[in-house]
């Protein structure tokens, strides 16, 4: 037998060998079961995977043929995963919110011959796109693993051993194609080697296995598995043989954590923003507002103290937690102590106030090119405010003009099928990120993108991203856009929170019907969302200051001013929103 962790799907098949009772994952119970989780084997998975992987062969599937995902995160997702792999093929994970012509680029950049697609919609759209190389899809809700499976038998069990003992840490495992914030998406091509990797790095920083993954371990995950966070967060807990769940939306989030109580989440910041200000606004719903501010000003102070808190904020502490931080653990499940946080900045007083009332914030910071977490907080050494330490094995430096560079095993070669752009994006052996930062004691801190920079009409060069981020933090503000390149000075367009919205204009007497666009000239609008810029121009000089702001009548939504992962795709936005970028400055 193979050592485990030689490729990327080899975990699964050692896990099965070793020790097939198991439990590994929970596939959610319907309804009509009472909606709980039931367990799977390891030994019942890898035989999962080893049928649609012999299906797959069956049907004339080819070592490094591309096999394009487009679903939902489920059981089945992960399987179709693994399955690619046991067959020697080559993953394309697609978004299910992608725009028709993202799904016609990325499936045809890639040449996928065949396409896993979650319903009936998703299959649609991979039809509507008409690509020629595409001569299968198996659509998941009407059976297709099942079909799948049922061809394989077809296949001696050997074969799929032969294809997997075949794909070694060179060969191709997944493009995953890039958010495309700023341009077309690239796809980057990563390796087994990449994947695994990644997962020995992550696995291998200070307290991660001996506190994070010991004992009954579990995790249960609502983010797209499209994102490489997630697929490789997935694979450490299949590593180390933890049990996972897989949710295909996050609106059933409330009402599964209480069920599942996972003891780890993979979130982005705004899941952890919405749930504290739940929570706040309750407690002023029930006339507790005072009593709430105070609990999290003790929370605050708590992990500013560290391990050596006064008489006084211990006790204060040990009446806040019962009444209010239990509140909190609860609406995370009860049992979720580690919370892994990426895709963009979280606020440090959040971050503060969860790790005082017992849910510790494990920040970190990577990119697609590099396999997903470069650096990370690792546990007992926690800086709020940094992305952490490099990963073991990792390295991280900063350039002369300020742009964060890193090397390591996990850093891909390139991108798909465009070698000009791979040249490009390397200095040596140094990958370019494109994200500007700061080392401090080996921590680094992030301070902008390198390709948002705006630069105004004086010259001042500015990283917008620090101050969309604080005026974010606002419990009113739903997304913050700062504009100003080549512009006389900085301006941002601010989207509202809808149900903090409703409450706002109730709370004010304002017409429950009225839309923020209407509202935008309303002086209390203004002046509650000029707070939220004021505090943000706190921290800058008065030239790099948000000068006006617009109120915009929309929301974002993920597929259009967002990617599925919540950033902002600015290019999209300033074009969309091109009158309204006018009017800033008329």
């Amino acid at each position: 037998m193979k050592p485990m962790g030689e490729n990327a799907c080899d975990d699964v098949f050692g896990w099965a060998a070793r020790e097939p009772g198991r439990v590994t994952f929970a596939r959610q119970a319907g309804k009509e079961a009472g909606g709980g989780w039931a367990p799977v084997t390891a030994a019942e998975f890898a035989g999962r995977v080893a049928a649609v992987a012999a299906g797959l062969i069956a049907q004339g599937i080819q070592p490094g043929d591309r096999i394009g995902l487009l679903a939902a995160a489920s059981l089945d997702w992960v399987i179709c995963d693994f399955a690619i792999w046991a067959a020697g093929a080559v993953t394309v994970p697609v978004y299910e919110t992608s725009s028709p012509d993202q799904i016609r680029w990325e499936l045809g950049d890639s040449g996928a011959v065949g396409v896993f697609a979650g319903n009936a919609g998703h299959a649609g759209a991979v039809r509507r796109a008409a690509l020629a190389k595409v001569e299968t899809i198996w659509e998941l809700d009407s059976g297709g693993l099942g079909k799948l499976a049922e061809a394989g038998k077809r296949v001696a069990p050997e074969e799929v051993t032969k294809r997997r003992g075949a794909v070694t840490s060179e060969s191709v495992a997944t493009i995953v194609y890039t958010s495309g914030t700023t341009g077309r998406p690239k796809g980057c091509a990563l390796t087994h080697g990449n994947l695994t990797e990644a997962v020995r790095a992550t696995l291998s920083a200070p307290g991660v296995r001996e506190q994070v993954l010991a004992g009954a371990a579990s995790s249960l995950f609502f983010l797209p598995l499209s994102h490489i966070l997630a697929r490789v967060v997935s694979l450490c807990l299949v590593r180390e043989g933890k049990r996972v769940g897989f949710l295909a939306s996050p609106d059933d989030l409330a009402q599964a954590l209480p069920v599942f109580r996972p003891t780890i989440l993979l979130v982005v910041p705004r899941v952890l923003e919405k749930v504290a200000d739940a929570a706040r606004q309750q407690a002023a719903r029930e006339g507790r507002g005072r009593f709430f501010d105070a609990a999290e000003a003790t929370a605050i102070a708590g992990s500013r103290a560290g391990s050596r808190p006064g008489t006084g904020l211990r006790l204060r502490h040990a009446v806040y937690d019962r009444l209010v931080y239990a509140r909190l653990r609860g609406a995370l499940g009860g049992q979720a102590k580690w919370v892994i946080c990426g895709g963009a900045p979280l606020a440090g007083n959040l971050a503060r106030f969860l790790a005082g009332a017992g849910i510790t914030i494990m920040e970190g910071w990577g990119l697609t090119e590099t396999t997903g977490p470069v650096t990370m907080n690792p546990p007992g050494a926690q800086r709020i405010g940094s992305v952490g330490l490099p990963l073991p094995g990792c390295a991280v430096r900063v350039a002369g003009d300020g742009e964060v560079e890193v090397q390591g095993p996990d850093v891909f070669r390139g991108y798909w099928q465009d070698p000009r752009s791979s040249a490009e994006a390397f200095d040596g052996r140094w990958f370019r990120t494109g994200d500007l930062g700061r080392l401090d004691d080996g921590y680094l801190y992030l301070t902008g993108r390198k390709k948002e920079l705006l630069i105004t009409a004086g010259g001042k060069n500015v990283a917008p991203s620090a101050l969309e981020d604080k005026v974010r933090e606002h419990w009113l503000v739903a997304e913050c856009v700062a504009v100003g390149d080549r512009r006389p000075y900085i301006a941002a367009l601010v989207t509202l929170d809808p149900a903090a919205f409703a409450r706002w204009k109730q709370r004010h007497g304002k017409p429950a019907v009225a839309t923020p666009g209407q509202l935008r000239e309303d002086p209390d609008l203004v002046g509650v969302v000029q707070q939220a810029v004021d505090r943000a121009n706190a921290q800058v000089s008065r030239a790099e200051a948000i000068k006006r702001f617009r109120i915009l009548d929309a929301e974002f939504a993920v597929g259009a001013e967002l990617t599925p992962t919540q950033k902002v795709r600015r290019d999209y936005v300033l074009d969309k929103y091109a009158d309204d970028v006018a009017a800033l400055y008329a």
